[in-house]
């Protein structure tokens, strides 16, 4: 069952594959002083995928056709196999509409605060609803993660507010 809800932070819409890709996209219309920033972030939430593609793999790998059905994963197992898949824990395939991107930068940042914070909570409930203490350990590095990055975003917005505010003589 663990491994069905950690399917969440896998393929789902607040899940570490669509910050990874929002964040990626949206350096491109960002201004320079936070490309940067933007491109470490993504970088990190891949290696966050692949923490999450690993425990959902050694959760999974070793069950049954039965157990994967009991666990509420059958539907899973028929189209994939013991096969990973960008779906949520509900069964919902991953969609690029889950990328959010609007070429406004402190919009963009928001929504990146609010993609972090999103994660922390989700990262919370999963440490609450598991009795693992290896994976919970690894959950709540991931959950801190997600604080960081969300003050990191907030700093970003503060200093492109400044630039905001800075006259401009010719």
């Amino acid at each position: 069952m663990l491994a069905k809800y950690l399917m969440e932070q896998y393929g789902g819409a607040d899940g570490e594959l669509a910050a990874a890709l929002r964040y990626q996209n949206q350096r491109y219309t960002i201004p320079e002083k936070v490309i940067g920033l933007l491109t470490d972030i993504s970088t990190e939430e891949f290696s966050h995928l692949e923490m999450i593609a690993s425990m959902i793999h050694k959760l999974t790998k070793d069950a049954t056709p039965e157990q994967l059905k009991a666990a509420g994963l059958g539907e899973h197992f028929v189209a994939h196999g013991h096969a990973l898949f960008y779906n949520n824990a509900a069964g919902v395939p991953f969609t690029a509409a889950y990328i959010q991107a609007k070429g406004d930068p402190i919009a963009d940042l928001y929504e990146d605060i609010a993609a972090e914070e999103k994660a922390r909570a989700t990262y919370q409930w999963l440490i609450d609803i598991s009795d693992d203490p290896y994976i919970n350990d690894s959950l709540r590095f991931l959950r801190e993660r997600e604080n960081v990055h969300s003050m990191r975003f907030r700093e970003a917005v503060e200093m492109l507010k400044e630039d905001q505010v800075k006259k401009t003589f010719f």
